[in-house]
């Protein structure tokens, strides 16, 4: 069995999420034009990824494995995950107005993210533990956040640099984005996880 730490550690650097696994493009590539809406983002993949997986972990082994209904997987959490991000949503729009304001519609699109579906799967597929699993969903959400932050970063200081007009926008983002995933790729093979 993996120490926690060599699951967090693997799930925030080697295995990251969106430049190593590729999910999670969508919201990458949309939502990193400021780092305002790029934190806003992470934080709350973080916090819905780590609840997806408590609770898709829950199901799975509590209802779907014992009742042999492991084919239902993929449909029961899609509607659990859509079902925390209306939560979310709520919460946010009651509690703290202004941060729901300024989230606007990339909030909803967080039920679309394949990075928080693909988490539940992956922590199923790989016999995680519930803290294995809380582990792996905080690591790879924070992996998540700082890539996204980092690539909001760098997309801030392209708006203001002397490049080429046709390379200006998605082109020169996903230049940067390759550039970043070379960079991550170093990692790979530092704790012998895959």
């Amino acid at each position: 069995m993996k120490s926690p730490a060599l699951i967090f550690f693997s799930a925030f650097l080697v295995n990251n999420i969106i430049l190593m696994r590729f999910l999670g493009l969508c919201p990458f590539f949309g939502v990193s034009t400021a780092i305002e809406t790029a934190s806003g983002m992470g934080m709350a993949v973080i916090f819905v990824m780590t609840l997806a997986a408590w609770i898709t972990w829950i199901i799975f082994h509590v209802i779907l494995l014992p009742l042999d209904l492991v084919f239902l997987r993929t449909a029961t959490f899609i509607l659990t995950i859509a079902s925390l991000v209306q939560l979310v949503e709520m919460f946010l729009k009651k509690s703290y107005r202004t941060l729901y304001n300024a989230m606007g519609i990339y909030l909803p699109l967080i039920t679309t993210n394949c990075a928080i579906l693909g988490i539940t799967f992956l922590s199923i597929d790989n016999k995680f533990n519930l803290l294995n699993a809380t582990v792996f969903a905080i690591g790879t959400g924070l992996g998540f956040t700082v890539v996204i932050i980092t690539f909001a970063a760098i997309r801030e200081r392209l708006d203001l640099a002397p490049i080429n007009p046709a390379l200006k926008g998605y082109p020169i983002s996903f230049i940067v984005a390759s550039l970043l995933s070379l960079a991550f790729l170093g990692f790979s093979g530092l704790f012998g996880l895959t």
